[in-house]
C-alpha cells in the first residue's frame, strides 16, 4: 500500500529563550543568559518546512504549547491566576521552567507507530513524559490536547495516555526511536522494524558521570505493548555511555534512520554488533552506514549536529540530508558529506543546509523540529485542522510570526506582563489559522 512520512515539525512558540535548562545538552548549558530572538527562530523553521514542501514531500505542524501552563502551576501549588512576579519572588528558576518553548522539538513530544505494524491497524501515539527533565516535564499535558484534537479520528487513530512520571518509565519520545522498512523502493507502506534506544534499564541510575541517561529500557517495552508491536520486529539496543557523556543526550545526536538506512557514529550504541546480528533477524537487509571516529570524531559529530539532521526519501527514491549549517562550518563533517556525496554507492545523495541557529544554540538540530508519522492518502485525510502545509499556509504563518513575534527576549523579559498578552494574541489567531478551535487552556 501506498503510504508517506509526514514530517510534523513544531512551531516555535513566541517564548522561545535561552535558559540553559537540559543538563547533558552541551548547546543549552554553553548560551544560557544569551539574548534569543523568537522572530527568527520561528521563520528559520517555517523555511524549513517549505524546503521540504518544495522538495515534495508531506510536511505537517504542530502548534506551540501556552506558557506559562496553568495545570503546571496548579501542579507546583499555585492558586490560579497568579502572577509570575509572584512565582519570582518564590524561585526565580520556575520561571525559566515555566515559560519554556521547548515543546518546539516535537520529536520529543510521542513515540508514533504506523498502522501497518499495529495489532488494531490504527497510528498508534504515546506522548512523551519527559520525566528527565523539570521543564518539560509538564509537557505532555497540552501534548496529548493537541495530538487527540489533531488525531481525533478513533476508527484511525489512538492518542495513548503518558506514562507515569517515575524514574524507571522515564520517556523521550521518539529522539529515541526509530522504523526500518526493507527497502526505499518498497515506500514507508509496508511492515516495519521498531527500533527503540534506551540509555539504562529501570532499575539502574539515572545518571552516568554526571549526565542523565534519560530513556529507560522499560517505557520503550510499555509503548510497543500498547502499541501492538510484534515482538519479534521490535528490537531494544542501548545508547552507549560515552555518547551521553559527550552530550549526545538523545540516540538522534548520534544516528538516524530512513527505510532501510541507519546512519550513525561508530560510538553510537554500546553493542554495535549485537544490533547488527538483531538486525538481520528481523530479515532486513539494512545498510548500516557507520561514521568512523577518524572522519568525524565524536566531539565534531555532536557540536554539528550531522546526526541530528533528518534524513528523507524523495519522490525519485533518492535520500537526502536536511543539515544546519554547522555541519558546513566544521571541517571534518564537511569534508564527510562532500565524499558521500561523490560517491555512487553512499545513500545520502543531497545535502540541503538549513539555518537553524536558534533552535541550534538552545540544543536542537533539524531532526528535533519534527515527529515523523507515517500515513496512507486516507488517514491523512481523516486528519482534524488545517495543519499539512501548503505554499499559501506557510505564507500565513510567516505574517503571522513577524506580526506577533519579538525580535529578542532575554530572561527578565519572561516577567513581562505584556508578554503573556501578546502570547495568548498570537496562538488564538493561530487555531483560527489552523483550524483548531479552542485548543488551550485560556481559550476555555
Amino acid at each position: 500500500m501506498i503510504a508517506h512520512e509526514v514530517n510534523f515539525d513544531g512551531l516555535v512558540g513566541p517564548t522561545h529563550n535561552y535558559a540553559g535548562l537540559s543538563l547533558g545538552n552541551r548547546a543549552s548549558m554553553t548560551n544560557v543568559g544569551r539574548a534569543s530572538n523568537p522572530r527568527r527562530a520561528a521563520l528559520q523553521g517555517l523555511e524549513k518546512m517549505r524546503t521540504l514542501h518544495r522538495l515534495g514531500l508531506r510536511q505537517g505542524i504542530l502548534p506551540p504549547h501556552q506558557r506559562p501552563d496553568p495545570s503546571a502551576l496548579e501542579k507546583l501549588g499555585f492558586s490560579p491566576g497568579t502572577t509570575l512576579e509572584t512565582v519570582a519572588d518564590f524561585s526565580p528558576a520556575l520561571v525559566a521552567m515555566l515559560m519554556s518553548a521547548s515543546p518546539m522539538w516535537a520529536a520529543n513530544a510521542a513515540t508514533v507507530s504506523p498502522s501497518f505494524d499495529t495489532a488494531d491497524g490504527r497510528i498508534h501515539l504515546t506522548p512523551a513524559n519527559l520525566s528527565s527533565t523539570e521543564h518539560r516535564s509538564f509537557e505532555f499535558v497540552q501534548t496529548e490536547q493537541i495530538l487527540g484534537t489533531i488525531f481525533s479520528d478513533q476508527q484511525r487513530f489512538q492518542v495513548h495516555r503518558a506514562l507515569p512520571g517515575a524514574a524507571g518509565f522515564a520517556d523521550e519520545g521518539a529522539a529515541n526511536h526509530g522504523r526500518f522498512v526493507a527497502s526505499v523502493s518498497a515506500s514507508h507502506g509496508e511492515a516495519g522494524v521498531h527500533l527503540f534506544v534506551y540509555g539504562r534499564d529501570a532499575t539502574e541510575p539515572t545518571t552516568s558521570a554526571g549526565y542523565p541517561r534519560r530513556q529507560s529500557r522499560l517505557a520503550g517495552e510499555l509503548i510497543a505493548r500498547s502499541h501492538g508491536l510484534q515482538p519479534a520486529r521490535t528490537i531494544f539496543a542501548r545508547q552507549s555511555a560515552e555518547v551521553i557523556n559527550a552530550g549526545a543526550f538523545h540516540n538522534d545526536v548520534v544516528s538516524v534512520i530512513n527505510q532501510n538506512v541507519l546512519f550513525t557514529h561508530e560510538a553510537a550504541f554500546d553493542d554495535q554488533v549485537g544490533l547488527r546480528q538483531a538486525l538481520d533477524d528481523a530479515a532486513l537487509d539494512i545498510n548500516v552506514v557507520r561514521v568512523e571516529a577518524d572522519a568525524v570524531p565524536l566531539e565534531d559529530a555532536i557540536s554539528s549536529y550531522l546526526f541530528n539532521s533528518q534524513l528523507v526519501t524523495l519522490p525519485d527514491n533518492t535520500m537526502a540530508l536536511i543539515a544546519p549549517t554547522d555541519v558546513e562550518e566544521t571541517p571534518s563533517t564537511a569534508a564527510y558529506l562532500k565524499a558521500a556525496i561523490a560517491d555512487p554507492h553512499h545513500p545520502i545523495g543531497a545535502v540541503y543546509v538549513m539555518d537553524l541557529r536558534e533552535s541550534m544554540q538552545n540544543g536542537g538540530g533539524p531532526a528535533c523540529l519534527r515527529l515523523r508519522v507515517v500515513m496512507t492518502a486516507e488517514e491523512q485525510a481523516a486528519l482534524s485542522g488545517r495543519v499539512i502545509v501548503d505554499d499559501d499556509l506557510l505564507t500565513v504563518l510567516e505574517g503571522w510570526v513577524r506580526r506577533h513575534y519579538r525580535d529578542e527576549l532575554r530572561g527578565e523579559d519572561l516577567l513581562d506582563p505584556d508578554l503573556l498578552d501578546e502570547t495568548h494574541q498570537a496562538l488564538d489567531e493561530l487555531t483560527t489559522i489552523l483550524e483548531l478551535g479552542d485548543l488551550y487552556p485560556f481559550q476555555t
